[in-house]
């Protein structure tokens, strides 16, 4: 069985604390007054999954909670296939913390993964059509949540396309009208562009992909065209430019991918993976039901499913931290830190 590739090592770890806080902040910008009624007792919660998809997100779900002092143990990597109820993962430390970061941990989980789902169904298909060329997501993406997005794709066996406006010159029709032409518009995009970024053109006719690829152009969008007229231009343009890459796209969806795989298309790239997903249901539940010896026990001894939920074995668990000491309280007040 092949090794699944980590795709958590792409991910700055600076990065991964900004979002982490941001996120935080965004959802608890005051008081916690839920934190306040649980105080900081030390809890268990374990976190299920409610119905089919790839799971995907972990390194984002790490940080969120190892920014609340909590700790989190995987019973699945990235890129495991779910089936409901599974228990995925199991997060320690104490209870406000678990709530403070349930709900934005469970938003980021439940969205990246899927998008995860929905680029692993149309990743399959080119797989099934022995297609030679990749799919990819586009950069329709929710701004502020791109990366995330981004890494689903890579889990679920997409290519991301360009991760922003910087990683690939992509000239369309505003750049083109703006610059009088596709000829100037290269010209003037290599300039800047130098060796060491690609020049994409989106293109509306064979004559227009044509003068891209003669004024330089690394890559043409064949954008809007029918699946046939796709296959047409393409062979066309392979051969009398063997070494362009050719892209389709536009109005292209899960259902109609196949029908634009071909041998003279390198990349199909569809907005639906980020933009039509149906997201993954996750829920944490607190539990006193098990100490979490108990549940190791289980995990350990293979002993199936338990009130509804499908145990795994999870990977070897971290030493637990020590607890710390209760925060002193006069009798008869509150502790408003809480």
């Amino acid at each position: 069985m092949a090794t699944r590739p980590d795709f958590g090592h792409l991910l700055h770890p600076v990065t991964l604390k900004k979002l982490a806080r941001d996120w935080l902040r965004e959802d608890t910008p005051g008081f916690d007054y839920g934190g306040f009624v649980v105080g900081e007792r030390e809890e268990l919660a374990v976190l299920l999954c409610k119905s089919p998809g790839v799971l995907a997100g972990a390194p984002f779900f790490d940080a969120i909670f190892n920014e609340l002092g909590c700790t989190v143990e995987w019973s699945h990597p990235d890129g495991t296939w779910l089936e409901p109820i599974a228990r995925v993962a199991s997060v320690r430390g104490k209870v406000r913390h678990l709530l403070l970061g349930e709900r934005v941990a469970l938003n980021c989980l439940a969205r990246c993964s899927g998008i995860a789902t929905s680029a692993q169904k149309v990743a399959d298909l080119a797989k099934v059509a022995k297609w030679h060329g990749q799919v990819a997501g586009t950069r329709k993406t929710t701004p502020g949540f791109r990366l995330v997005e981004k890494y689903a794709m890579l889990v679920g066996g997409c290519s991301t396309h360009r991760y922003d406006l910087s990683s690939l010159v992509m000239l369309k029709d505003n750049h083109i009208w703006s610059a009088g032409n596709i000829t100037q518009a290269v010209e003037d995009a290599r300039v800047v562009a130098g060796f060491s970024l690609k020049i994409e053109v989106e293109c509306r006719s064979l004559e227009e992909a044509r003068e891209a690829a003669r004024a330089g152009a690394d890559i043409v969008m064949l954008d809007n065209f029918k699946p046939q007229e796709v296959h047409t231009e393409a062979q066309a343009l392979k051969d009398e430019f063997p070494q362009l890459t050719v892209e389709a796209s536009g109005g292209i969806t899960e259902e109609n991918v196949t029908r634009f795989f071909g041998p003279h298309v390198d990349v199909v790239s569809l907005g639906s993976i980020t933009q039509a997903y149906k997201a993954v249901d996750f829920s944490l539940k607190i539990t006193r039901k098990y100490k979490e010896e108990a549940v190791s026990n289980m995990n350990n001894n293979n002993s199936g499913p338990v009130g509804g939920v499908t145990e795994v074995a999870p990977v070897a668990s971290p030493t637990a931290p020590p607890s710390l000491p209760e925060t002193p309280e006069t009798p008869g007040r509150r502790n408003f830190a809480f």
